[in-house]
């Protein structure tokens, strides 16, 4: 019988985490490659067929590799719920596995009624929001078994832990993944006006596609506020490279919103900036929960020096 060990663990949640992003990314890439009804049906790919036929072309290839890929981030999320059973563990981590194995099969539901409603747009903004959460807990996991007793990594970033600095830091990163959730909302707005329905005739969102664009940059500008506040109290702290990690990833996003603005949204420059945004809240969600895991723990005495003895 294979012996489960925390590495082991470990590694699948990696893997879980990696798989969710790349999920938003190929998800992506359906839509701005108007393949989302490459397979017209659900849950078979086309009535008589479970998978794509050469018939329906590239678009059905795309679709179809999309479906499975969530197939095995279940498979992932089952290894972990089994995984977390074999080994010594909070009962935290157990309720962070199920999400992982419990909620990819609801979010592919919400894919086949998308489908089956013919890229209704709101279900649309409803399947691409329910990968973040999926990815804030398969993070959360991670966290926790980095820092479990006896993990195969040392925790880092310590230094300072239960300091004024490390609870205003958890505060502040808490409030920068709440401000980069409310930018991927208003971004599906924008998108929803846009021209990547996932399918030439589908219907687009009733806004005004100026108005939600402003809205949306609206949201930014708190966020780099928040991100700025951020690295100016992370600044003496072992959170500094995250702080600045995170200043890169939004600069670079606000020029590749610009870009796709001044040249008519092309779909390459589409999935970089889905891309950018799923690492500012994947990053922004790192910190937090680092931060957070520190903020409570007591600082560590400092030793007394010796006093020389003299004669």
């Amino acid at each position: 019988m294979l012996q489960v060990t925390r590495t082991m663990v470990l590694r699948l949640a990696q893997t879980a985490l990696a798989l969710q992003m790349l999920l938003v990314v190929t998800g992506t890439a359906v839509r701005v490659t108007g393949s989302g009804l490459g397979c017209p049906t659900w849950p078979r790919c086309t009535g008589g067929s479970l998978a794509n036929t050469a018939a329906l072309g590239p678009h059905g290839y795309i679709e179809f590799g999309n479906r499975l890929l969530a197939l095995v981030m279940e498979g992932v999320g089952i290894a972990l719920v089994l995984a977390v059973r074999r080994v010594p563990h909070p009962k935290s981590w157990s309720r962070l596995a199920l999400v992982q194995a419990a909620v990819v099969p609801l979010q592919a539901v919400i894919g086949g009624l998308l489908v089956l409603s013919g890229l209704n747009p709101y279900v649309l903004i409803l399947h691409f929001l329910t990968s973040f959460p999926l990815v804030y807990g398969a993070a959360a996991l991670l966290r926790r078994v980095l820092d479990a007793p006896g993990a195969p990594r040392k925790p880092q970033g310590l230094t300072g832990a239960g300091s004024v600095d490390q609870r205003l830091l958890a505060g502040l990163s808490g409030a920068l993944v709440a401000a980069s959730a409310l930018v991927l909302v208003l971004g599906t707005l924008v998108t929803g006006t846009g021209p990547h329905a996932g399918d030439p005739k589908v219907r687009r969102l009733p806004f005004n596609p100026q108005n939600v664009t402003q809205l949306h940059a609206d949201g930014v500008y708190l966020l780099v506020g928040l991100v700025l506040a951020t690295t100016l109290v992370a600044w003496r702290t072992p959170y500094r490279r995250w702080a600045l990690g995170l200043v890169g990833l939004v600069v670079a996003q606000g020029g590749v919103g610009y870009w796709q603005y001044f040249t008519g949204v092309p779909a390459f420059l589409v999935g970089l900036h889905v891309l950018g945004a799923t690492l500012v809240f994947t990053t922004a969600a790192w910190l937090h929960l680092t931060t957070r895991a520190r903020a409570h723990v007591p600082p560590q005495p400092v030793a007394e020096p010796i006093p020389l003895q003299t004669r």
